[in-house]
């Protein structure tokens, strides 16, 4: 009765378990699906803006070229119609050439007097610009971009403008201009039910779109005041400009006046400051994207998994049991092995102890502690060098032990333990290092003998030699004094 139990209650356990692993799991690619498609989304606005920087700035060159033409400058100069067929033939190459919508040049007063399209009904030749930002940068010295809904044509467009200077004057002539539609980067912007990509000023204000109905609206909602300084900038004509609905919902979401919900991202459009590419997606097109896949491959395989879980309990349970009993097995003959272990090492006749990385002793055999007379509790977790003289504490912290923690091994080590009595013990050291995994010493395996006697008998046998020494070189001092002496008795007998 009990192993039924236990069967039923492993195989509710087991079957809650694949319950639960399979929502995990199922959580788990929605998240990591959820952020791929984030991910995605992130990476086509880069795309969108690098695109759209390279878009707008494209003619940042081709002005500087057109505005260096000598015919421009002559014309500015009063040049007469010879050489204003002869501008007007420039303008006309410029435009054909970077399929810009007009090429024009104005005077140091803003009016222009070439355009491509003077023979249009909303021809340029005459009207005066200098209240554009675009003009007066010019005027200044300077290249300008800007992006703006032109005056005259009522067509969308980004300027860009160059100084036309001669060599010897340091105000410009004039300046010459080429706008480019945004039609055709409208047209690379795609449509998508899904998907809205909207360029907008430093307002706000929606000036380029891949949803038509949303041009000249404000993405976000804005005061009057802001209205107003859009109207006297006349960078986007005379509005009103209403508002989407839009509302944010913290850095990355947006909501709709009908509750749809969007994932917004935006980048600042390279050399327009304030200028934003937005990408909004609707969060209910990026579920069903990410949903459905996962819906169709992780049902099948939830239900698959608990029936697996269900017939394989019975096998692994047996499995276990006979797993078990080998493991208890095994750790009783470790801990039987680690018993004969500590006993050895405890029992030894031999001062064996080990340190950590810090030097403190982390374990001692009983002979080390009988030999120096302290408990065990007196030494396990105290510094090694506590337990020196001073001269070994120095010669250990100094070279030993940094040498050791380098190498993995010292041998015959002379030091000198202090015994808890105050005497001291000559030894003789050898350690190896401990190491783990990677191959860092851990801590270390250490054995001292007890050399005291014989240090004792090698200082009793020097000053013996030393005695010896001085007991010959008297002797032979004695003998060369009686030699003299005898040398001087016979000297003194030879001459009686």
């Amino acid at each position: 009765m009990k192993l039924r139990l236990i069967f039923l209650v492993l195989s509710l356990l087991a079957f809650l378990s694949a319950a639960t692993g399979g929502y995990l799991y199922y959580t788990s690619l929605k998240k990591a699906a959820f952020k791929e498609a984030e991910h995605q989304a992130v990476t086509r606005v880069e795309i969108i803006q690098k695109n759209l920087s390279t878009f707008l700035s494209e003619n940042i060159k081709p002005v500087r070229i057109l505005a260096g033409m000598p015919q421009l400058v002559e014309f500015l100069h009063g040049g007469g119609a010879e050489v204003e067929l002869q501008v007007n033939t420039l303008l006309d190459h410029f435009k054909s050439a970077l399929r810009a919508d007009v090429c024009y040049l104005m005077n140091y007063d803003g009016v222009t007097i070439a355009s491509s399209n003077r023979n249009e009904s909303d021809s340029f030749v005459g009207k005066n610009f200098a209240f554009r930002p675009y003009f007066q940068g010019a005027v200044d010295g300077v290249a300008a971009s800007y992006l703006a809904l032109g005056t005259t044509s009522g067509k969308r467009g980004v300027y860009c403008s160059y100084p036309v200077f001669t060599n010897s004057e340091e105000l410009p002539l004039g300046v010459a201009v080429i706008k480019a539609s945004l039609e055709q980067i409208e047209k690379k912007l795609g449509q998508s039910r899904d998907e809205t990509v909207v360029v907008t000023d430093p307002h706000g204000l929606i000036f380029i779109a891949n949803r038509q109905a949303w041009l000249f609206q404000l993405l976000w909602q804005r005061s009057a005041r802001e209205q107003r300084g859009l109207l006297e900038s006349r960078q986007f004509g005379l509005g009103p400009w209403v508002w989407t609905g839009l509302k944010r919902q913290g850095e990355h979401y947006a909501v709709d006046e009908t509750g749809k919900r969007y994932f917004v991202n935006r980048l600042e459009i390279d050399g327009f400051p304030g200028w934003h590419v937005v990408h909004l997606r609707s969060l209910k097109a990026i579920y069903k994207v990410v949903l459905d896949p996962l819906v169709r491959v992780t049902v099948p395989t939830v239900i698959t998994l608990c029936i697996l879980v269900a017939f394989a309990v019975f096998f692994l349970y047996r499995k276990a049991s006979v797993e078990i009993v080998q493991r208890k097995n095994a750790e009783q003959a470790l801990r039987e092995s680690e018993e004969r272990y500590r006993s050895i090492y405890h029992n030894t006749p031999a001062m064996l102890h080990s340190i950590n990385l810090s030097g403190c002793l982390v374990s001692v055999s009983d002979h080390w502690l009988e030999a120096l007379g302290y408990e065990r509790n007196e030494v396990v977790g105290e510094p090694l060098l506590g337990f020196l003289a001073p001269e070994s504490r120095r010669y250990a912290q100094e070279e030993v032990l940094p040498e050791f923690f380098r190498d993995g091994f010292c041998k015959d080590i002379n030091y000198q333990y202090v015994r808890k009595n105050g005497s001291v013990m000559d030894v003789l050291l050898s350690a190896i290092g401990d190491r783990d995994k990677d191959g860092v010493i851990v801590r270390s395996l250490a054995v001292s003998i007890d050399i005291t006697a014989r240090k004792a008998t090698e200082e009793a046998l020097k000053q013996a030699q030393e005695k010896l020494s001085l007991y010959t070189q008297d002797l032979e001092l004695q003998v060369k004094r009686r030699t003299v002496e005898l040398r001087l008795l016979s000297g003194s007998i030879m001459a009686a």
